[in-house]
C-alpha cells in the first residue's frame, strides 16, 4: 500500500550483476559508441532537480496525507468492518496520493541513475526520501488497520460488488497481518531507514559507481569504471581479458574492509527486522511480497541444480571452441574467434522492433514508443549508475529504460530485455496503482521473452554456421547467467543468512561462502580464478532487495515453457492469451496467472520444459562446432600473465 517502496517498480536486468553485465562507456581514447547522446526526457516527471513544481507536489502530498488521516482514520478496523464505498473511495485516495509520491520517487532516482556524481541529485535523493518517509508515516493506518480487520468482516466487505477491482490486493495485504507491527513501531522503522538501511544502499551505490579500475589496453593503462572493465572480460583476446579480471578483483579485495561490512550490515539488518516482524526464514518476506508459495521456489531451485551437468556440458565445449584445456572464470564469456558480431544503436533498434514486429505488429509499436519518446538513456557516459533497469512508474507514467549500449550482442539483448519489461508496464497500464505492478517473478516474463523473439529472429538471419553458433552461444550463456547464476546468487543468501545468525561474517568468511555456492555450478568444469572470492562484493540485488535472484530463475523458465507453447499454436492463438497476461499486471498471484495459460508452478516436470530447451540448444551447439569447422583461438600453451 502507501509502504510501498523503489524496488517494487525498476526491474533490474537478470545479468546485471555477473561478469557477463551490462557494458559501460568507452574506455579513455577509444572510439565513441554508437549510443553516445542517446538519453532519457524526464520532463513528464520534472524539469531539473531544482524545478519548482518538486517541492509544491511535497507540499501538496503532505497536505492531502493529513486530510487522508482526518477522514479514514479509525474508521476502517471497525466492528463488522468499514462501508465498502468508504473504503473504495479511501482505496481511490490512496492510490491518487502514492501516484504522486512514486512520480516524485522516480525523478529523484533516475535523474540520480544518470549521473550519480552530481551532489544536486543525491540531495533531491535525499529530501524526497525524508519526505515519502513522512508522507508513508502520515497515511501508514490505513493499512495498519486493514490488516488487523478481523477475518469475518473482511469476507463480508470482501463480498461487497463494488471493491471487486481491489479483491485481490486487499486479500494480498492480509498476508503480511501476522507480521504487522503497532503503528508507532511501523513509523520509526521507517524514520530509522532514513540513517539504516536506506543510507547504506546509497553508500553502496555511490561507492561501487566511483571506483576506477587500471587496466593495460592496447599498450596504456586507462581508468575504468566497472561496467567498462567487465565488459573487457568479454574480449577477444584472452590476455586483454586476464588483465581486466585481475585488475577488477584486485580492486575489489583493496575494497573489501568496506564492502563487507556494507553487506554484513544488510545480513545483520534483515534477520533483526525478520526477528522483529515473526518471520520463519529469512526468505519469507520475499515470498509473501512475490505472492508465491516458497515450495514452488524449493522445487524450481532442485530442478536447476539437477541440471548442472547441462551447464558443464556446454563449458567443456566452449573450452575447445577457444582452444583451451579448461575455462577459467574469465573465459566463459569470451566470443568465439574470428566472429566478431558488431551491432551500432540503431541496428539493435531495427533488430529488435523487426523480431516484435514478426510476433505481434502491437508490440512493435509499442516498442517504437520508447525510441520516439526519448524514454530510454543508453549513452554509455562517466558517472551513470551501472546495469540496466526499466523503471515503470505508475499507469499514468509511461516507463523509463536505462542502459549503457557499447554495441556489442549482449547490448542488443539487454536492449530487447528492458523494452520486454516496458511493454509489460504499458500494458498492464489499464490496472489501478495497486493492481499495477506484477510480482518480481512474473515480472521477468515479457523481459526474458522479448530476448527470445530477438533471438530467433537473428538465428533465421544467420547464413553463416560460426555466426550462427555464435549467437547460440550468447544465448546459452545469458540463459545460464540468467537461470544457474542466479539460483547459485540465491543459495549464496541462504548461507550467508544461516551464517549471519550466528555472528558477525568477516570478509574470508563471506569469501567461503561465495565459493562453496558457485562450486556445483563451476564444478571441475570452469576454474574459479584467484580473486574471484570477492565476487559477491559488486552485486546490487543483496544489498538492495534480498533474495530478488531467483525471480530471473523462475521468469526464465516461465519464459522457455511459453515460447514452447507460442512455437506450437502460433501467433494468432498465442498472443491474445500473452497479451492478456501481461495485462493482468498484479492483479493476481502468479500461480493463478499461470494456471490461465495451463501452468502448474508446483510441478517439476513444468520446470524440467526449459531445461530440455536448453539441453537443445547444446546439442545444436555441438552439432554446429562439428560442421562448421569453426576456428580455435589462443592455443592452451599461450602463456598469460601470472595474477600480480
Amino acid at each position: 500500500m502507501p509502504g510501498m517502496m523503489l524496488h517494487d517498480w525498476i526491474h533490474a536486468a537478470a545479468n546485471a550483476g555477473s561478469s557477463g553485465g551490462t557494458a559501460g562507456s568507452a574506455p579513455n581514447g577509444a572510439s565513441p559508441k554508437s549510443a553516445a547522446g542517446i538519453a532519457w526526457d524526464l520532463s513528464l516527471l520534472f524539469n531539473a532537480y531544482d524545478d519548482p513544481r518538486i517541492e509544491q507536489s511535497l507540499l501538496d502530498l503532505k497536505t492531502r496525507a493529513e486530510a487522508f488521516d482526518q477522514a479514514y482514520r479509525g474508521t476502517i478496523n471497525v466492528p463488522g468492518g468499514p462501508d465498502a464505498e468508504h473504503l473504495l473511495d479511501g482505496l481511490t485516495e490512496a492510490e491518487s496520493m502514492l501516484d504522486l509520491a512514486y512520480r516524485l520517487n522516480a525523478y529523484a532516482q533516475l535523474l540520480f541513475a544518470a549521473d550519480t556524481s552530481r551532489d544536486e541529485h543525491r540531495a533531491l535523493v535525499q529530501r524526497i526520501d525524508e519526505a515519502l518517509t513522512a508522507f508513508q508515516n502520515q497515511v501508514l493506518f490505513f493499512e495498519l488497520e486493514w490488516r488487523a480487520l478481523a477475518e469475518t468482516a473482511v469476507q463480508r466487505v470482501l463480498a461487497q460488488p463494488a471493491l471487486a477491482t481491489y479483491a485481490h490486493y486487499l486479500l494480498s495485504e492480509r498476508r503480511f497481518a501476522p507480521h504487522t507491527l503497532s503503528e508507532a513501531e511501523e513509523k520509526l522503522m521507517n524514520d530509522k531507514d532514513l540513517t539504516g538501511i536506506s543510507a547504506w544502499q546509497k553508500l553502496f551505490t555511490e561507492f561501487t559507481a566511483a571506483q576506477k579500475y587500471p587496466v593495460e589496453v592496447e599498450g596504456a593503462v586507462r581508468d575504468l569504471n566497472q561496467s567498462e572493465v567487465l565488459t573487457l572480460m568479454r574480449d577477444p583476446d584472452r590476455a586483454t581479458r586476464q588483465r581486466a579480471h585481475n585488475a577488477f578483483y584486485d580492486r575489489l579485495e583493496g575494497n573489501s574492509q568496506v564492502s563487507s561490512f556494507i553487506y554484513d550490515t544488510r545480513f545483520q539488518d534483515h534477520l533483526i527486522n525478520n526477528r522483529l516482524r515473526q518471520y520463519s526464514h529469512p526468505m519469507q518476506p520475499r515470498h509473501l511480497a512475490n505472492d508465491i508459495d516458497g515450495a514452488a521456489v524449493d522445487t524450481m531451485m532442485q530442478v536447476v541444480e539437477r541440471n548442472f551437468p547441462t551447464a558443464h556440458r556446454y563449458f567443456a565445449l566452449k573450452a575447445k571452441l577457444l582452444d583451451l584445456p579448461k575455462l577459467e572464470i574469465f573465459d566463459q564469456y569470451a566470443p568465439l574467434p574470428n566472429v566478431n558480431q558488431k551491432f551500432v544503436y540503431t541496428q539493435a533498434r531495427d533488430i529488435v522492433l523487426t523480431a516484435l514486429g514478426r510476433f505481434s505488429p502491437d508490440f512493435a509499436a509499442m516498442a517504437g514508443r520508447f525510441f520516439d519518446g526519448h524514454w530510454i538513456d543508453a549513452d554509455p557516459r562517466q558517472g551513470k549508475r551501472g546495469g540496466a533497469f526499466c523503471a515503470g512508474v505508475t499507469p499514468n507514467t509511461h516507463p523509463f529504460v536505462l542502459l549503457s549500449y557499447n554495441d556489442d550482442m549482449r547490448d542488443v539483448m539487454t536492449l530487447a530485455h528492458e523494452l520486454g519489461h516496458g511493454m509489460h508496464d504499458l500494458l498492464a497500464s489499464k490496472q489501478t496503482l495497486f493492481n499495477y505492478h506484477p510480482s518480481l517473478p512474473v515480472a521477468e516474463t515479457a523481459s526474458v521473452f522479448a530476448e527470445m523473439l530477438v533471438f530467433d529472429h537473428l538465428v533465421s538471419t544467420m547464413d553463416q554456421p560460426a555466426k550462427r553458433l555464435a549467437l547460440i552461444c550468447g544465448k546459452l550463456e545469458d540463459s545460464f547467467a540468467t537461470v544457474f547464476r542466479q539460483t547459485v546468487l540465491t543459495r549464496f543468501e541462504q548461507l550467508v543468512y544461516d551464517a549471519r545468525a550466528g555472528g558477525r561474517l568477516s570478509a574470508k568468511h563471506i569469501g567461503q561462502m561465495w565459493i562453496q555456492a558457485n562450486a556445483p555450478y563451476y564444478s571441475d568444469a570452469v576454474t574459479m580464478t584467484k580473486g574471484y572470492e570477492w565476487g559477491w562484493s559488486y552485486i546490487p540485488h543483496f544489498i538492495n532487495t534480498p533474495f530478488y535472484c531467483y525471480a530471473y530463475s523462475f521468469g526464465e523458465l516461465l519464459v522457455l515453457a511459453l515460447y514452447g507453447m507460442y512455437r506450437r499454436e502460433g501467433a494468432g492463438a498465442f498472443v491474445p492469451k500473452y497479451r492478456a497476461l501481461l495485462s493482468s499486471g498484479g492483479s493476481q498471484s502468479p500461480a493463478d496467472q499461470m494456471a490461465v495459460v495451463g501452468i502448474d508452478i508446483r510441478d517439476a516436470a513444468f520446470w524440467q520444459v526449459g531445461f530440455d530447451e536448453l539441453s537443445r540448444l547444446v546439442d545444436e551447439a555441438e552439432s554446429l562446432a562439428q560442421s562448421s569447422g569453426t576456428p580455435t583461438g589462443t592455443p592452451a600453451g599461450t602463456r598469460l600473465e601470472a595474477y600480480k
